[in-house]
């Protein structure tokens, strides 16, 4: 549909039973308040068409429809997407990366039917099931010069630099939280949005690291530092909406992973 024929119709609707759904500011539209709350109830119409075409479409145990995974990084999701796959072969996976709270954000707005993230979700309205613990590793250049101690501790770690994601990453949060536990200071130089542009500032020499211990990549330019910290993990999380979780597709998803839960 045009442009045009699609503010034709809105038009039509706001006339018809004499409501506001949209804010005109000059050529930008913005939602008001009613106008969101019926885009919460349309969700809820096209989700359950969506159900309604799955349940018309299985065949036997073999299902049909579309899954629409959203994850923070690959590493734990593939384990998951590759057992459902095997289990349901005739459901087609559609994955989106971000961080949290684009994840929550669009399982909320029914874009995502579920998500994989590394913190726990406290929002009545996400069901929200532990998956498993996950260390933290901490990594630099071979020729930084605490490449070559034997054993370390978090205190060693006092004024070093480090290649850090942007404020809100859980990893980061982890990370400066068990510093400030134990009075320690570490310097952000380089500040970077992705997982695999931190990996390779570090690998240029550019400061230490921290990655999950799944996402971590041997590499002959970078080292795992050996500090034994038992505070330094994030927790996987899957989540769904709760009104969902009886959805086909996404029941099926949620009971596998919780087949995979590792505790």
């Amino acid at each position: 549909m045009t442009q045009p024929t699609i503010s034709a119709h809105v038009a039509k609707l706001e006339k018809r039973f004499g409501v506001e759904l949209f804010f005109r500011r000059g050529r930008r539209v913005e939602l008001t308040d009613f106008g969101r709350s019926l885009l919460e109830t349309t969700h809820r119409l096209y989700d359950a068409e969506a159900e309604a075409m799955s349940l018309l479409a299985q065949g036997g145990s073999a299902y049909r429809g579309t899954l629409r995974i959203c994850a923070v990084g690959p590493y734990n999701v593939m384990p998951m997407v590759r057992e459902f796959r095997r289990m349901h072969p005739g459901v087609h996976v559609s994955m989106q990366m971000g961080d949290s709270r684009e994840i929550v954000e669009q399982v909320l707005d029914y874009r995502g039917d579920v998500g994989v993230l590394v913190h726990a979700v406290e929002d009545p309205r996400i069901h929200c099931m532990p998956y498993r613990k996950q260390p933290l590793v901490i990594f630099c250049h071979r020729d930084h010069p605490l490449a070559a101690r034997q054993t370390l501790s978090i205190v060693d770690l006092n004024a070093q630099a480090f290649v850090l994601r942007e404020k809100g990453s859980t990893t980061r949060r982890v990370l400066e939280q068990v510093l400030g536990r134990n009075s320690v200071s570490v310097r952000c130089d380089v500040e970077i949005g992705s997982r695999e542009a931190v990996y390779e500032a570090v690998a240029q020499g550019l400061g230490l690291g921290i990655v999950s211990a799944t996402a971590y990549r041997p590499d002959e330019r970078t080292v795992c530092l050996p500090i034994h910290c038992d505070e330094l993990y994030t927790h996987v999380h899957v989540v769904c909406l709760k009104e969902r979780r009886q959805s086909l597709l996404v029941s099926h998803f949620m009971q596998m992973a919780e087949l995979l839960h590792q505790p």
